[in-house]
């Protein structure tokens, strides 16, 4: 547990869900744990007990939070959990609280199998539509757009360029499908789950408009990506909107967890059920106030690259996978130091964005 942590409270411990079963966190409120093949080698999925009106009355059974990528692993996984761990009720309903495969990538499935709808919202879904297109340009993970984008912020290593170029259908082959319709959500909005009413909190900077739920009968709060106790969350710029101030949005949105209850208990995307919301809070902000500072040190004595900037910000080595994220996320703070008017972009003749301390 590294210092940071020790600032947090993990009310289970160690503790976690075995492969296939579901670990109650809370009344009605079982955590579910599956792995993912990246360096975040896992996501936390909820089981919320729920009940809808039918023809004959009351029908009892769970709403879904978040699905996992779509790979045989974890269709397996759900089938085992729908055989043994939904004590012979139905999925009644699967809340996303955002568009990254991760969240949404069996979304699609688990609404069939179910004949539940998705819920979820009205950016993610459009956006999650567009990039399960074969002819999309993935313009976030991959494509000639993403690619463009690198060597632009100054990636000159020929071998990452030429993969992340031929990421075509980098998104649709975690996500092959979305249900056709949605219901929406959007922020300030109840959602009666169980006879509790959850309130949905809008979130920007991570995902066009990820949605976290608080319930105040339970004092929970179902995090998603936007509060995660070990690791920071991650906050890009993309090729398809290359101007974005995301981290300053990510920042004003996390500022909003500050009015829940101190003692709320986070249920996060990634990492363990945990108190501290508030001290987490501050710990994120502390962390990009850190890692912008290192950025206006460098840029003061002479001009760089988002790739330049990359190597300030992320000293370890990083795969290309972990490069692309590293590179938005670089990219993110940059352009805040920007719209700030602390930093001045340009453009050299070698076609490469460097930012620098403005001239008088």
């Amino acid at each position: 547990m590294n210092l940071l942590e020790r600032e947090l409270h993990y009310t289970l411990g160690d503790t976690l869900p075995e492969v296939g079963e579901a670990l109650s966190v809370a009344p009605g409120v079982r955590w579910i744990r599956m792995t993912l093949p990246f360096a975040l080698n896992h996501i936390n999925l909820w089981l919320l007990r729920d009940s809808i009106d039918g023809e004959h009355g009351k029908i009892q059974g769970w709403t879904v939070v978040d699905c996992c990528i779509a790979r045989d692993e974890s269709r397996a996984q759900w089938e085992q959990i729908f055989e043994t761990q939904l004590q012979g009720m139905p999925i009644l309903r699967v809340i996303v609280t955002h568009m990254h495969p991760d969240h949404i990538g069996l979304a699609d499935f688990i609404c069939k199998r179910w004949n539940a709808p998705l819920w979820i919202s009205a950016t993610d879904y459009n956006v999650a539509r567009l990039l399960t297109s074969k002819t999309s340009s993935d313009s976030g993970a991959g494509g000639d757009m993403a690619a463009d984008f690198l060597v632009m912020h100054g990636v000159t290593n020929a071998e990452v360029i030429a993969e992340i170029r031929s990421r075509n259908s980098y998104y649709a082959d975690m996500v092959p499908a979305v249900p056709d319709t949605y219901v929406r959500m959007m922020d300030g909005d109840t959602v009666m789950i169980g006879g509790h009413a959850w309130r949905c909190i809008s979130g920007y900077g991570h995902a066009p408009e990820h949605i976290a739920l608080y319930c105040a009968d339970l004092n929970l709060l179902i995090g998603g990506d936007m509060m995660l106790p070990r690791i920071s969350t991650n906050v890009s710029v993309h090729a398809g909107e290359p101007d974005a101030n995301s981290l300053r949005l990510f920042l004003d949105s996390i500022a909003k967890f500050n009015a829940l209850p101190a003692d709320a208990l986070g249920l996060p995307s990634h990492g363990k059920p945990f108190t501290g919301i508030h001290r987490r809070v501050e710990q994120l902000q502390e962390h990009h106030r850190d890692r912008l500072a290192e950025l206006m040190e460098g840029c003061a004595v002479r001009p760089l690259s988002a790739a330049e900037g990359m190597l300030i910000m992320f000293k370890r080595e990083l795969d290309s996978h972990q490069m692309t994220f590293a590179m938005g996320e670089t990219v993110a703070h940059l352009n805040l130091l920007m719209f700030e008017g602390q930093l001045k972009r340009t453009r050299g003749a070698d076609g490469v964005y460097r930012f620098g301390l403005p001239t008088t």
